[in-house]
């Protein structure tokens, strides 16, 4: 499939999308929405994929909304912003929902909607000179398709300062607070993404899908409801008896790798 707004390269079992409007920061348009939400959608349904990194081309990752796509929107009726802002939900759910482990390489600015890409991601590296922000209150808007994702990174407490303050937050601070994981010199990004994502191709596919789900049930629940406890044990029930988990099984034990790592 063709993007008009991405270009797709693909290394082995990595795939990398690049946002390609560096004349704009790769800000967020309906295009760019649409070509995001397709492009996670073809990727999932490729069994040769096993890691998909997100990346900007020019000097930013992405400087959240465009221009001209805010200044339609203006002018929007209610039912109008609906149906836009539920495209942009459905983009933000369809990356953070991945069935395969989704990093963000970010370089430059990334901020507002950009802020919003990086917290979907399941795990984000940036350069030092990578910047973020919250700025919607500066424009009388709020961070609310991206809020749930920003907050459930950086928690509640930094997201009551950062969602109110709409303040930069630089690399440092961002990897303290949990937005990223790591800041690795820009010369060092390319080759700590691809040795992270390598990583990642050593896991069985169905386990680290499943790992996420487990993840998403782990977010809400304590060890205090015996309902989740229940739920443990028959999802490692379930999958001890899969294909994938009996071959991983076997591969530890006769000191191989197992099928599914790719020389």
């Amino acid at each position: 499939m063709s993007y008009t707004t991405l270009e797709i390269e693909r290394a082995g079992q990595v795939a990398t999308v690049w946002m390609n409007r560096p004349e704009l920061h790769n800000a967020m348009n309906e295009h760019l929405i649409g070509d995001l939400t397709a492009a996670f959608r073809e990727l999932n349904h490729d069994d040769n994929v096993r890691v998909i990194v997100l990346a900007g081309r020019g000097k930013s990752f992405s400087a959240g909304a465009d221009l001209d796509w805010m200044r339609r929107a203006a002018g929007y009726s209610e039912a109008q912003n609906l149906e836009d802002a539920g495209k942009l939900a459905a983009m933000l759910k369809g990356i953070y929902r991945s069935k395969k482990p989704v990093i963000a390489r970010i370089h430059g600015a990334a901020m507002a909607g950009g802020t919003g890409l990086t917290a979907v991601c399941d795990i984000a590296i940036a350069t030092p000179a990578a910047k973020f922000a919250l700025t919607e209150v500066r424009l009388g808007l709020i961070p609310a398709t991206i809020g749930p994702y920003v907050a459930d990174a950086i928690g509640w407490r930094q997201a009551r300062r950062y969602f109110l303050t709409a303040e930069r937050i630089d690399a440092a601070t961002a990897e303290r607070i949990g937005l990223v994981h790591e800041v690795v010199d820009e010369a060092a990004l390319d080759d700590r993404v691809a040795a992270v994502a390598a990583e990642l191709t050593k896991g069985g596919p169905h386990a680290l899908s499943a790992a996420k789900e487990l993840l998403g049930c782990l977010r809400d629940g304590s060890p205090q409801k015996d309902e989740l406890l229940s739920d443990t044990a028959h999802r490692i029930a379930a999958i001890r008896v899969t294909e994938e988990a009996r071959e991983g099984l076997a591969a530890f034990f006769d000191k191989r790798p197992p099928r599914w790592v790719k020389d």
